[in-house]
């Protein structure tokens, strides 16, 4: 996350559509993916996917997104999850994830979760949901009194030069983008160029602007 600065989250039901997602993604660059734990049996998607990972795509890293509870984590970690993000601040999904010694990404929307996540143990927090907890301006304010915090807003970021410039230059370690990237009309059209062609320019953006 920290060496890329882009990390692409998607949920789709279609074992199918998500190999072809991953794989756009993989051929724009992209080396970390989160799979968001969206839909009834979503685990067994995931796993599946992992499987694909692994197999075809080695150097991606797969980790699952909207963990809300310690269970599910302990699920997707079982199931080969390199990391999980979650929407919320929860001490039983930090003491899961410490515990196997997987990234933990909790949600955070004021400065008070954020350390509290930090205490805990987060590496890196999620800004969420970024653009209405005050969007860039909120990770500059942070970053005065918290130089070493690592956010990444995910939420509000398009893949576009002045939206990712404004992240960036605020101080955000990364961002987290959906369907602002990995858009529905390209997804359903099969336009998996596209999507490759998009990883590609928001790669070289984050190149540009990143300060870490």
């Amino acid at each position: 996350m920290l060496e890329t600065g882009i990390v692409p989250l998607m949920y789709h039901p279609d074992i199918n559509v998500c190999m072809n997602v991953l794989k756009a993604c993989y051929d724009g660059g992209i080396r970390i993916f989160e799979f968001t734990s969206r839909g009834d049996f979503a685990h067994e998607v995931f796993c599946e996917l992992n499987k694909y990972a692994v197999k075809e795509l080695p150097s991606m890293i797969l980790g699952t997104g909207s963990v809300v509870d310690a269970g599910t984590a302990s699920l997707y970690i079982q199931s080969g999850s390199n990391f999980i993000v979650s929407p919320v601040l929860n001490e039983d999904v930090a003491k899961t994830c410490n515990r196997r010694k997987i990234l933990w990404l909790p949600g955070c929307g004021s400065v008070s979760e954020i350390s509290k996540a930090e205490e805990l143990g987060a590496e890196i927090v999620k800004i969420f949901p970024g653009s209405q907890v005050g969007g860039p301006k909120f990770i500059e304010a942070v970053k005065g009194p918290m130089p070493w915090s690592h956010m990444m807003p995910t939420g509000g970021v398009e893949p576009n030069e002045d939206n990712l410039k404004s992240w960036f230059q605020a101080g955000a370690a990364c961002v987290g983008l959906g369907s602002q990237l990995l858009q529905k009309s390209l997804v359903e059209s099969g336009n998996f160029v596209e999507i490759t062609r998009l990883c590609q320019f928001t790669l070289q953006l984050a190149k540009m602007y990143r300060k870490i």
